[in-house]
């Protein structure tokens, strides 16, 4: 099936808006709230959001995603579902992201046709088969250690970027304990999008540091 005109927008402001990819944990935000943490990001010229919520119960995860499909409607910014395709589905998210242990991408892709699709790639092998599993985009990572994580031992290193990111056409996007000061060795081993989760969520003004983070990527992706 061809992909949809809708699918097709949403790609190509994904490829070509995304810079910083802002992900929520309200347990991180310092006393403030997902909604609190949305509508900093966006203020601060997000271009994507991911709703990520382990601890909500349903009806409040669900009610907590039409919020922020009104607001991100309104900023024009993409919205992204950690994990529960049921809550993409019904807030008409933009896109879901899917980790290893959640469903398989390419059974999610037979509901979700018009929606972008990201995957966790934890291997080479992971980035190589990401878009034979119906993804839109892989994340390499955990780059670094990272409080968001539990129970993880090791992480892979800047070098898994041109490693995993030469085993797939797909656009990808780096995560996992990133801090500015790293912007400049990750956009030189080819990243252009970068996930964090802590940086926004714990900084003291996360409207500023959400433009900051885009400056400083824009400004290393600057010939």
């Amino acid at each position: 099936m061809s992909p949809s005109t809708l699918y097709q927008q949403r790609l190509a402001q994904f490829i070509n808006e995304v810079t910083v990819y802002p992900v929520s944990c309200e347990k991180l935000a310092c006393g403030r709230s997902d909604i609190d943490w949305l509508d900093a990001v966006l203020a601060g010229g997000a271009r994507i959001v991911q709703l990520r919520d382990k601890v909500s119960d349903d009806r409040t995860f669900y009610e907590k995603a039409l919020i922020f499909r009104r607001k991100t409607n309104r900023a024009g910014a993409l919205f992204i579902v950690n994990n529960r395709i049921d809550i993409a589905l019904l807030s008409g998210a933009d896109g879901i992201h899917l980790g290893n242990s959640d469903l398989p991408a390419e059974e999610v892709r037979k509901f979700a046709q018009d929606m972008i699709i990201g995957v966790s790639a934890n291997t080479k092998e992971q980035a190589a088969s990401a878009g034979k599993r119906g993804a839109s985009y892989f994340n390499i990572g955990p780059l670094f250690a990272t409080s968001t994580k539990s129970g993880l031992a090791e992480f892979i290193g800047t070098g898994a970027i041109t490693d995993y990111s030469s085993q797939s056409d797909l656009p990808f996007t780096v995560m996992g304990g990133i801090k500015l000061k790293h912007v400049p060795l990750l956009t030189e081993a080819g990243a252009r999008r970068i996930a964090v989760v802590t940086a926004l969520t714990r900084a003291d003004n996360i409207k500023n540091e959400t433009r900051l983070w885009i400056e400083t990527i824009s400004r290393q992706e600057k010939p």
